[in-house]
């Protein structure tokens, strides 16, 4: 079957996606093909294209979306078709995607096709981070970088839920009223504010048991100078670049301190923790206590201009692409 999808045949810039017409084959056993509605896009993406993340070329870009169950191949048993459904999953950036079936999620009524698409991935990033990798505590302060991202405002409102005191770092001041209005008790601007100093006043000079941080380079050592004594910093993405050159030496300095990198596709590896991870994210969506708002809209065709776009730190939120 023919299709449309957005891939590259070398890494680089933006300007390396190409919309291109190819064979899609029927779905095999264990398999399905899903007839995409919406895609999300996540930043995760963009080092795919960079080569930041090796990958065989050519490649079909995209990690999540939401649509219809088209065709179902061999044993499949957990959807059928014409069923909507959310999945995470690799070649998203398409109209039509084959997938494991154990990928798919049925899509309960009432949270739509866009939201889906930019909630799953980012709000399974949220979950492992908040419930797994450290599993915050009603009572606790905790600092996210990049609160109003699409993961950070997912986050934010989680966090806030589970009872935490929420300090969000934005780099614009329409970004503070963003992350204000989306969980976080106290937001500093780190282009005209001081972070360690800040955290330092917020917290009476305790600092904080954890920082979640999606940036990297840039932050990695304001995020060490936040944490408390033995606190863990969670470094789970490269926004700014990756951390390279760390001399261990320097967390027995800073207080004994943690440093984990997780990533999703470990925490999320079996079929069980995918749908339980799946499960909680559309849970707390069902409950009111995340909300999903759409910051931007593109073509899938424009993949590239929403990867600029992206890269500058111009949006807000979440953001989809429409085949």
């Amino acid at each position: 079957m023919k299709t449309r999808a957005i891939r590259i045949h070398k890494t680089g810039g933006p300007d390396v996606l190409q919309l291109e017409e190819i064979d899609l084959p029927d779905p095999g056993a264990g398999e399905i093909r899903v007839r995409n509605k919406a895609i999300g896009l996540n930043f995760i993406e963009t080092y795919f294209r960079s080569g930041l993340y090796p990958v065989k070329l050519p490649f079909t870009l995209g990690s999540e979306a939401a649509g219809v169950v088209d065709a179902v191949g061999d044993g499949v048993t957990n959807v059928k078709p014409g069923q909507r459904v959310a999945y995470n999953s690799g070649g998203a950036y398409a109209e039509l995607t084959n997938l494991p079936a154990v990928r798919a999620l049925p899509l309960p009524d009432g949270v739509s096709d866009e939201a889906a698409a930019s909630l799953l991935l980012k709000g399974a990033t949220a979950e492992y981070l908040l419930r797994r990798t450290f599993r915050v505590e009603k009572g606790q302060t905790i600092l996210w970088h990049a609160a109003a991202g699409g993961v950070g405002l997912i986050a934010t409102q989680w966090a806030k839920h589970l009872g935490c005191t929420v300090i969000g770092t934005v780099g614009s001041d329409d970004k503070v009223a963003i992350a204000k209005a989306h969980g976080c008790d106290h937001v500093i601007n780190y282009r005209t504010e001081n972070v360690v100093e800040r955290v330092r006043d917020i917290t009476g000079g305790k600092k904080v048991p954890v920082v979640y941080d999606g940036v990297g380079k840039d932050t990695f050592l304001t995020s060490l100078d936040c944490l408390s004594p033995r606190g863990l910093l969670v470094s789970f993405g490269n926004a700014s670049g990756p951390v390279t050159g760390v001399d261990l030496g320097i967390l027995a300095q800073k207080g004994s301190l943690y440093v984990t990198r997780p990533t999703l596709a470990t925490y999320a590896a079996s079929p069980n923790d995918y749908a339980e991870i799946g499960a909680e994210v559309f849970d707390v969506v069902a409950k009111g206590a995340v909300r999903i708002e759409i910051g931007q809209r593109y073509k899938l065709a424009d993949a590239a201009q929403a990867h600029r776009d992206l890269e500058a730190r111009k949006t807000t939120g979440a953001t989809v692409l429409l085949p």
